[in-house]
């Protein structure tokens, strides 16, 4: 059925979600996303909202940090708007890039402060909700809440136009454990990228991350996918490495990441509060993690365009 467009009064049969917006009750049309932004704002349209991905391995070290840096910080500097949260009482998000937060996800979390006014811009494109100490606090208000709604507080504080609109991602590195932090930030994700280092017990602790997903997916009611499993700490020389490597291959098909290799780079890189691609940007840990921002983008870019698809249907 054609519309007249609000903008420029040609009529029109709308195809896109762009093409409908709602204004104060009432319905309007734009024929395009030019007509859109000339009426009501530059900012007025998002195809999607910001992608967000929890980083989650309950097992400690294995790279879950580095991964969530230097994801962030790659994204940040091919252009896109990131916000990267650390949900990790020992800080290491912002040790690592050099800052300290007046205000921490604890006052996001405890004190709704608007996220906006807790992130801190660290680099161009780049802001970042820090966390310290005070967060094992933020654990135990959490647990004196309502059972049925204590698990989607950082939805709450965080779903806001705000968030949604400023940034094209939103990164949220976890701890290494499984509390309700943890499960605030499942809740809050849409999908989960899976660091594993090439050991057997590193086997052990995907599936662990495989059930906790599939019990957020049934008890909170919230789908959450696995969007990449990333192997870190590779070296080839040794057997365990590739056979660990092959079963990963094996289990999760595609959705297997090319390795990141064992490089004193990325453990250097934090004592000098920097990305692996300010600190060592011809290094092997550059180029493997520039790698995996590749396939971040390109699986962004492909999302985008099923978006297009089903609107246009």
């Amino acid at each position: 059925m054609e519309k007249p467009c609000n903008a420029c009064g040609q009529s029109f049969t709308p195809a896109y979600v762009f093409q409908v917006a709602v204004q104060e009750g009432e319905k309007l049309f734009f024929c395009s996303l030019d007509c859109r932004k000339a009426a009501i704002g530059e900012e007025s349209f998002r195809a999607r909202r910001a992608r967000r991905i929890a980083i989650l391995n309950q097992k400690g070290g294995t790279g879950k940090t580095t991964t969530a840096v230097n994801l962030a910080a790659g994204v940040a500097e091919r252009g896109h708007k990131t916000l990267l949260i650390d949900t990790d009482a020992q800080g290491n998000v912002g040790v690592s890039l050099g800052v300290a937060g007046e205000q921490t996800l604890y006052h996001v979390l405890v004190d709704g402060k608007e996220p906006a006014e807790v992130a801190v811009p660290v680099r161009q494109h780049l802001d970042v909700i820090t966390s310290d100490q005070t967060l094992a606090a933020a654990e135990i208000w959490l647990a004196r809440q309502d059972p049925a709604h204590r698990s989607r507080v950082m939805t709450k504080r965080l779903n806001l136009m705000q968030v949604s609109r400023r940034y094209d991602y939103v990164i949220v590195d976890c701890g290494p454990s499984l509390n309700l932090l943890n499960q605030n930030a499942l809740s809050y994700a849409d999908e989960v990228v899976i660091p594993v280092t090439c050991d057997y017990l590193a086997l052990v602790g995907v599936k662990q991350v495989l059930r906790t997903i599939k019990d957020v997916e049934r008890h909170l009611h919230h789908a959450v996918r696995v969007a990449a499993v990333l192997p870190t700490f590779y070296d080839g020389r040794t057997r365990l490495a590739r056979e660990v490597l092959e079963t990963l291959q094996g289990h999760f098909k595609q959705k297997c990441l090319e390795p990141i290799r064992a490089n004193t780079r990325l453990a250097e890189a934090p004592s000098h509060r920097k990305s692996i691609f300010e600190y060592a940007p011809q290094s092997h840990g550059a180029s493997d993690y520039n790698r995996v921002v590749d396939w971040l983008v390109s699986s962004n870019a492909q999302q985008a365009v099923g978006t297009d698809a089903t609107a246009a249907a």
